[in-house]
Parts: structure tokens; C-alpha cells; sequence
């Protein structure tokens, strides 16, 4: 396999990448856990193959005795790769709670159970090396941008959970609060409307091919955020325009206005707030392209690309 964080890398042609952040390699757990505690996140219990590896410590993440997500976190860049839930309709507001941090990425043997940070602000400083803090983000000018957003949740310990920066990353406001906030909305409302059983959605970050951008001289800023949803069991005879997201669609967002458009595109009629932070809706195929073209390997988001194994009877 792969270790794109270390070196560069020589391509076709004689392109050469610096200092893409992220390793590939097969299955290995992190140091906080292993994803075995928390399958349910994923479809059939398979998290995505081929994402993640050295340095991604894989986060069951517990609040109240209870696991209510999944992330797969970057020690060194102090961001999560990716987060996986699965979507409940009838979300309700943005609750009140504190931001959280995780114990165990600053000490294996601490409690499992997501804390809140200090109301002083003051962490320890195993903290502090293992992971984002709240000081990271002042005066950034980038938002906390959920990867499991709490309006995808009804629960109100799931909407809580949520608010750990080991499922945050920095995002611009245009595009937390402009079309990637859209977004969220127009998932929430077709996977409300139509899906008939579990959703599983997996939120992720590509990061810059060079020139890594950081908060703080800490914390990684993706160029772009990802998601997918896997809905394998839907409503019987579904209208034309809506039978094409099910059981699977994808969606890439732009996280910097001056980046290329050859992944997503700008509007240039769009509000000049949000112009440059615009979504791509994809098909799943299409949005696992781009992961591989970007990271490296053939990734598959969802086991089996979401669809349901039917086992032939005889008769």
C-alpha cells in the first residue's frame, strides 16, 4: 500500500505531489479502539476500504455510555478523515452543549467517554498534542464545520455527541452556513421522505495535493468535503426525478474559493457570501473517482456499493 504522508510521490508523466497528508493502507486499528465496537455505523458492519491507515486512530465515539458515530481521526493534522452515522429523521434545532474533546487520543488508558472542554479553556497538554482545541479556532475565520451534522439526528444525546471537534474540521463560514448547509437539508428531507430502512452516511475531507493549508500552525484545512449516503431499502415506485439518488448519492463542496474547478464548479450568478463554496451532486462511482484520483487508491465508500445480497431460494 501507499504512504503518501511521507516524501513525494512520482506520477505519470513526471508530476511529482508534496506532502499529501494523508497514509493509505489496509485496516489498521488505531490506538483509541477499533471500529469493531461500532459497526452499526456502517453499511453490513464494513466501514470504507481502502481510506485511511497509519495515523488514523478509528473512534467509536461514546457519550453517556452509548456510541452515536464513527471517525476516523489524523493524529498529526488533528482532523478526522471521515465520520459515519446513520441519518434519523425528525432533527431537531442546534442544541446548547459544550464542544467535546477525546480522552483517549491524549492517553489510551484514559476513560472512553467524550469529555467537555474546561469552561477556562485550559487543557493538558497531552491534550493539546493529541488533537484540535477550542483556542485553535479563535480567530481563525474558519467555522467548526460538522462531518455528522446534528440536524441529521433525533436524539437529542446523538445531536450532543456530535459536537466533539474529533468530528469537526475547519470550514469556511460561505460554505458551513451557504450550500453545504443546503445540503444537509436536502439529504435530511428525501432520506425522510422515501427511505424505508437504515441510512448510513459517510462526511469526509480531501486535502490539498501541496501547499497544506493549516489553522493555528495545527490543524489541517481541506480543500473540499465530501458525502455519501447508502439507503438499500426505499420506497416501491418512486417518481422519475428521485429514483436516480436511491439507493446511493454522493456530493463533493468546495472549501476554498480559489481553488481549480475541475471538480466543482462556480456559479458565477451566485451570492457573492457564498460564491465559490459551491456543492457537486455526484453519483457514488463518480464521487469514488475523485477520492482515488486525490488519495491514491480504489476506494469503496459502502460495501457491496449498498446494494442488498439477496439469497436465492430454491423452488
Amino acid at each position: 500500500m501507499l504512504d503518501l504522508h511521507c516524501g513525494t510521490r512520482l506520477l505519470r508523466g513526471g508530476c511529482v505531489i508534496v506532502g499529501l497528508v494523508f497514509c493509505l493502507s489496509g485496516g489498521v486499528t488505531g490506538e483509541v479502539g477499533s471500529f469493531s465496537s461500532c459497526p452499526q455505523f456502517f453499511y453490513n458492519g464494513q466501514p470504507p476500504t481502502q481510506l485511511g491507515g497509519r495515523g488514523y486512530p478509528q473512534i467509536c465515539q461514546r457519550y453517556h455510555n452509548t456510541y452515536h458515530l464513527a471517525s476516523l481521526y489524523h493524529r498529526q493534522w488533528r482532523t478526522p478523515l471521515y465520520s459515519a452515522y446513520r441519518f434519523t429523521a425528525g432533527g431537531g434545532r442546534r442544541p446548547k452543549t459544550p464542544w467535546k474533546y477525546e480522552p483517549q487520543l491524549a492517553n489510551s488508558r484514559a476513560n472512553p467517554e467524550m469529555r467537555s472542554f474546561p469552561k477556562n479553556g485550559s487543557v493538558d497538554q497531552n491534550v493539546w498534542e493529541s488533537q484540535a482545541v477550542l483556542g485553535d479556532y479563535r480567530g481563525s475565520n474558519y467555522t467548526k464545520g460538522h462531518l455528522s451534522p446534528s440536524s441529521h439526528h433525533r436524539d437529542p444525546r446523538d445531536q450532543r455527541a456530535t459536537f466533539s471537534l474529533t468530528n469537526i474540521v475547519p470550514q469556511r463560514a460561505g460554505s458551513n452556513s451557504g450550500p453545504w448547509a443546503v445540503l444537509e437539508r436536502e439529504v435530511a428531507d428525501r432520506l425522510a421522505a422515501n427511505c424505508t430502512g437504515p441510512a448510513y452516511l459517510v462526511t469526509g475531507v480531501l486535502p490539498y495535493i501541496a501547499n497544506q493549508h493549516h489553522i493555528a500552525n495545527r490543524v489541517a484545512v481541506p480543500e473540499y468535503l465530501w458525502s455519501a449516503y447508502c439507503c438499500p431499502s426505499f420506497s416501491p415506485g418512486l417518481p422519475p426525478e428521485v429514483r436516480p439518488f436511491f439507493p446511493t448519492h454522493a456530493a463533493i463542496g468546495r472549501n476554498d474559493r480559489e481553488s481549480d474547478q475541475d471538480i466543482v464548479p462556480v456559479d458565477p450568478k451566485a451570492h457573492p457570501s457564498v460564491r465559490g463554496y459551491d456543492v457537486r451532486r455526484m453519483t457514488l462511482g463518480t464521487l469514488e473517482m475523485y477520492l482515488q484520483e486525490r488519495l491514491g487508491e480504489a476506494i469503496n465508500v459502502f460495501n457491496n456499493r449498498c446494494q442488498q445480497q439477496h439469497e436465492s431460494s430454491a423452488e
